[in-house]
């Protein structure tokens, strides 16, 4: 009696454990943790304006929060924002201290060797900037040979001006610094993003228009931890949506005043 009674015990122990391991087991792709914890937990930095940062009344704001926001709506859940140093911020994703990053992460061979990526949601590039008046068209950096180009003062793009023989390039400490001087006309032209000069040209009176892209294309898109099939089909899935009813072009619109989500043509 007691020995067969033992072995129901044991049998609905060891079922219990079983189920207990399966439910585990589809509880470990990142899509069931998302959806059981109610949130999409969104490392991001928080002082990049206009992608993240703080308002005055201290919330978040900028075109990733838009985007996570919205990433978050498809898939059912609310975003939780959790703001870390870039230094340290593809090692929190990877530490589990969030799902996702949404920081304008780069989308490169070596980062897709660690991580898996979205789609891209942000084309960038290096591009010119010029006076509203000035009728010559720069459509390259060689095209600045013998000119003044201005530049951020230890920026890939004053690298990138440097490497050009003859280009006769100015280094200032932000941007505001050069693109007065390029308004007055100190500078023949400068070069920089063309994320953040939309950004600048939206929200500046300055007399300066945007100039051609040089350089490759950068996509940027949201890096998650490998292993996690189902999430990735689901924001692959919300990220195709996002784009085809036009709410990545209606955020890209309010911060840049341009369309930055599609390929740069």
């Amino acid at each position: 009696m007691k020995s067969g009674l033992l072995k129901k015990i044991v049998i609905a122990g060891l079922i219990g454990a079983a189920l207990t391991a399966v439910s585990a087991a589809h509880a470990d792709d990142l899509l069931d943790q998302v959806k059981q914890r109610g949130t999409l937990r969104v490392g991001l930095e928080g002082t990049f304006p206009p992608f993240n940062s703080k308002a005055p009344s201290g919330e978040l704001v900028g075109y990733d929060v838009d985007v996570a926001r919205a990433v978050a709506a498809k898939l059912g859940v609310k975003p939780e924002f959790v703001t870390t140093e870039w230094s340290g911020i593809i090692a929190g994703l990877q530490a589990g201290k969030f799902d996702v990053i949404v920081n304008q992460v780069g989308i490169t061979d070596a980062r897709k060797q660690a991580l898996d990526f979205s789609p891209a949601y942000t084309y960038s590039a290096a591009q010119l900037i010029q006076r509203k008046d000035d009728t010559r068209q720069f459509e390259s950096l060689d095209d600045l040979k013998g000119k003044k180009l201005g530049v951020g003062l230890g920026t890939n793009y004053m690298d990138m001006a440097k490497s050009v023989p003859g280009i006769d390039v100015k280094t200032y400490p932000g941007a505001p610094e050069y693109l007065r001087d390029l308004a007055t006309g100190r500078l023949d032209a400068a070069l920089n993003d063309r994320l953040m000069l939309a950004y600048l040209m939206k929200n500046s009176q300055l007399p300066l228009r945007t100039g051609a892209n040089v350089g490759a294309g950068n996509p940027s898109g949201i890096p998650f931890k490998k292993g996690n099939p189902k999430f990735a089909k689901a924001i692959d899935d919300a990220m195709t949506q996002l784009e085809a009813d036009g709410t990545f072009t209606k955020i890209s619109d309010k911060w840049f005043g341009i369309d930055v989500s599609k390929p740069i043509r």
